[in-house]
């Protein structure tokens, strides 16, 4: 299999607990909580191994939290090099109202990073070994951060030979875009934005992403649109994929599994729309388990077997 490597520059601990009601102003008692890793590229490292690959994760970490992260990325077997930095890790919140099944999620913005710890945090992928086939640039950036780092992060694994998987949003993911990338998995959402344009229906959506294509910003575009599936765009494919009909628990971490399947795929030798279809799979398994867990593999793997007999 070839080499994945994920790249975190804002992790957190994620932590999540349930309460029979939200109500302001009152003091809440909550269920036991549980902590698991997060963070756009630690999630998609976790939900690879939770599939059945392998990959190798850097991150920044530091303080306290920073230490629990790496014991809680030690627990679940991941090959993970923490790059220690001066500020404190940061934390994240969900809380289920189990009275009506909404979900409150609460992101903290994270410590900022030194002009050094950055350029050294480069160098993390510069030596990294072995060199990567996919690189997968995932998750927010840290306050001060400059908007263009992550279009230093995919120039730096280019020059390695990488295969650059691009889920990330707003300017920076404008400006990334210039560098030119293998893959890019916006929502709708931010498809919008980054286009500029407030369109709804399906052929102005391929329509869009087509010219991008076209004009050399990616190879390849996932849309996420959802309960509705995914538009998959290519020089070659512009098809709409549904997803599996599944009982939803929890919406959190689906798409970092889809790129956790798609990019575990690829690197598997399957071709580009069998990878995408087995990224749907482990979306889809990922809102059937709750709170922040990501997609279990016999579910994907059910999922992505149900698909293809569909056909």
């Amino acid at each position: 299999m070839k080499t994945i490597v994920t790249m975190t520059l804002n992790p957190a601990i994620d932590k999540s607990s349930s309460v029979a009601h939200v109500v302001a102003e009152q003091k809440l008692y909550c269920k036991p909580p549980r902590f698991e890793p997060g963070g756009g590229g630690v999630n998609v490292s976790r939900a690879i191994k939770k599939l059945g690959g392998e990959s190798i994760l850097l991150y920044p970490a530091g303080g306290l939290t920073g230490a629990r992260l790496q014991e809680l990325l030690d627990q679940e077997d991941l090959d993970h090099h923490r790059f220690p930095i001066a500020g404190l890790t940061r934390e994240s919140l969900v809380i289920l109202e189990e009275s009506t099944g909404r979900q409150y999620r609460f992101g903290m913005p994270g410590p900022e990073l030194r002009e050094q710890e950055r350029e050294q945090f480069l160098d993390e992928l510069s030596f990294v070994e072995p060199a990567p086939d996919y690189l997968v640039v995932s998750g927010s950036l840290p306050p001060g951060v400059p908007t263009d780092y992550y279009t230093r992060m995919v120039r730096t694994g280019k020059n390695r030979g990488a295969k650059a998987v691009i889920d990330v949003s707003g300017e920076a993911l404008e400006k990334v875009l210039k560098e030119g990338v293998y893959l890019i998995k916006p929502n709708i959402r931010e498809f919008r934005e980054l286009v500029g344009k407030d369109i709804k229906e399906e052929s102005q959506i391929k329509a869009e992403a087509q010219k991008m294509v076209k004009n050399g910003y990616c190879e390849m575009l996932i849309i996420s649109l959802g309960a509705a599936g995914a538009l998959m765009i290519s020089s070659e494919i512009s098809e709409r994929i549904l997803p599996p009909t599944v009982p939803i628990v929890s919406k959190v971490g689906a798409g970092d599994s889809m790129v956790a399947g798609i990019v575990l795929s690829l690197a598997r030798g399957k071709t580009p729309r069998e990878s995408v279809l087995f990224g749907v799979a482990a979306g889809t398994a990922a809102v059937m388990t709750p709170g922040t867990e990501l997609c279990r593999r016999e579910d994907a793997e059910r999922l992505y077997e149900n698909m293809l007999s569909s056909l």
